[in-house]
């Protein structure tokens, strides 16, 4: 079935805002292009939530913790709380200490991400290691080489391994990474994420850094943000919500609008400022087609 195009039709973006009380927003790509947020995003989010709306931010980018991303959106004049705020990080350490639980003491996590990771593992009392620490940030050495193959320089209590966007991702974390992969390690990501949408062009996603252990260990991540439903079953036991009366908004079919329509939620909105272009579900066979799009999230003003 086509899409619904909600552009110019105020009489349709009415109906189509009754219908939902709750609206899960994606950032990148619907809000805003990297530090650039797209015109009347601010004055879209205040009527919806004159309307009594209650709104969700849900992103799939790691590097940034929930306060992070309520900085972020404060700076950018858009009000919002912690509570808000569901990203990637946050769920990946959710899932770690409440769904996945694994027995002290291997249950260390060794980390390819940001600072965004470690903020949130904090959180949840999960210990890690990696990530920003600036013993993983340089060349490996001879001395790395026979460490990691003789497993002298490996932790013994990792048990997880959790690969999000690195900025400072290289060979000597990549080398950990698939050891202890190799000695068993449970293979998790943020999300999988191809590319990410920055500056009005697109760069690596998160889902590209995992690609390197991917080929090297034959092994898919368990992946913890969108299109993941063990994401969207957290977000609904944090926010007790009627699926049915919910809406996804987003940029990408394959992460967001999949992720609203996997989660059986109410509707889903394809907005063309990011990602996905018109032609994607317009083609023959699609697998992935929104409820509504519109051209940039502003129409909604009608």
């Amino acid at each position: 079935m086509a899409p619904i195009y909600l552009t110019g039709d105020k009489s349709g973006i009415s109906e189509f805002i009754n219908k939902f009380d709750i609206f899960l927003f994606d950032c990148d790509g619907v809000l805003w292009s990297g530090d650039h947020i797209f015109p009347g995003t601010v004055e879209t989010l205040e009527l919806l939530r004159s309307k009594g709306k209650k709104i969700i931010f849900v992103t799939n980018n790691s590097t940034k913790s929930r306060s992070d991303y309520q900085k972020k959106l404060i700076s950018m004049g858009i009000p919002s709380n912690v509570d808000e705020i569901f990203a990637s990080a946050y769920s990946s350490a959710i899932y770690i200490a409440r769904i996945l639980k694994l027995p002290a003491p291997k249950n260390k996590v060794f980390v390819l991400g940001e600072s965004g990771i470690e903020t949130e593992l904090k959180s949840e009392g999960v210990e890690f290691i990696g990530g920003t620490d600036p013993a993983y940030r340089r060349d490996i050495t001879p001395e790395d080489y026979k460490g990691i193959a003789d497993g002298s320089l490996l932790d013994e209590n990792v048990g997880i391994v959790l690969v999000g966007l690195d900025f400072h991702v290289n060979y000597l974390k990549l080398s950990h990474a698939y050891q202890y992969l190799a000695r068993g390690a449970k293979f998790l990501a943020t999300n999988t994420d191809s590319i990410l949408p920055s500056n009005h062009t697109f760069f690596p996603g998160a889902g590209s850094i995992s690609i390197p252990l991917i080929n090297m260990t034959g092994q898919q991540p368990t992946a913890l943000g969108k299109p993941s439903q063990a994401m969207m079953d957290a977000i609904e036991g944090k926010f007790l919500f009627d699926r049915k009366t919910a809406c996804m908004i987003g940029d990408r079919l394959d992460t967001d609008v999949r992720f609203g329509i996997e989660g059986k939620l109410g509707g889903t909105l394809a907005v063309l400022t990011g990602v996905t272009k018109k032609s994607e579900w317009e083609a023959d066979g699609a697998a992935v087609v929104p409820a509504y799009y519109v051209d940039r999230l502003s129409d909604l003003r009608g």
